[in-house]
């Protein structure tokens, strides 16, 4: 495990403004009390929270070329037949995924193949479990193609805590399965929408790990 590197300046931050505050706290209130040490306690946990929120977990990716690996940790909260209408304009099976403010927030390519289509959407910044906040909030779309007919677009959304959507690649970019394409600060989702034939994997509720799970396959 390591720290991404889009944390280290906020955690090195963090740090600095944490020991401030201390010293501050020290120079005007020198006598220790209980209430230092639980003001210790809260920022020694707030900077431990951060640098989990940052880690990026070491894994052996579960290469599956016909199926649709997760690109997120977190909970399968939605799985229903809608229709799509921002790229492909039909319908689709959306599988979305909730990361709480605890899990990795890492996003991974579920599929390989070539970027397709990408593009940004300002929003507002509603929880990310709620129904709307798919086509409403702050997010990201990528779709991938695997040069064999199957298309898979992906969406990142920002929720209320998070206020930075991350995405490293651009249409034209190479995806490969597992590898990383981007990350959402903090507390998001992560919806994917496959083919109605796809054969889905996973039910509602289900903990799922980026890199690993298989959430749908590709049916021929």
């Amino acid at each position: 495990m390591y720290i991404h590197r889009e944390g280290i300046k906020i955690i090195a931050v963090s740090t600095l403004i944490y020991s401030v505050l201390v010293a501050i706290l020290f120079y005007f209130l020198p006598e220790q009390s209980v209430f230092h040490y639980l003001f210790y306690v809260l920022l020694g946990l707030t900077l431990l929270w951060e640098i989990s929120f940052f880690r990026v977990p070491k894994r052996t990716i579960n290469l599956q070329p016909e199926a649709v690996i997760s690109s997120a940790d977190g909970t399968v909260v939605a799985i229903e037949e809608v229709f799509e209408s921002e790229y492909f304009k039909d319908k689709r099976i959306q599988i979305s995924v909730f990361m709480s403010p605890l899990n990795v927030h890492i996003n991974w390519f579920p599929i390989s193949g070539e970027v397709t289509y990408v593009k940004y959407h300002p929003g507002k910044f509603l929880f990310a479990n709620h129904p709307k906040s798919s086509t409403e909030n702050e997010r990201n779309t990528v779709v991938v193609s695997n040069g064999k007919g199957k298309e898979v677009l992906f969406r990142q959304i920002a929720g209320m805590m998070a206020r930075r959507i991350v995405c490293y690649v651009q249409k034209g970019s190479k995806a490969s399965q597992g590898k990383e394409f981007g990350l959402i600060r903090f507390g998001s989702r992560v919806d994917f929408f496959v083919p109605l034939t796809a054969k889905i994997n996973v039910k509602m509720g289900d903990k799922v790990k980026g890199q690993q799970t298989v959430l749908a396959t590709f049916q021929k």
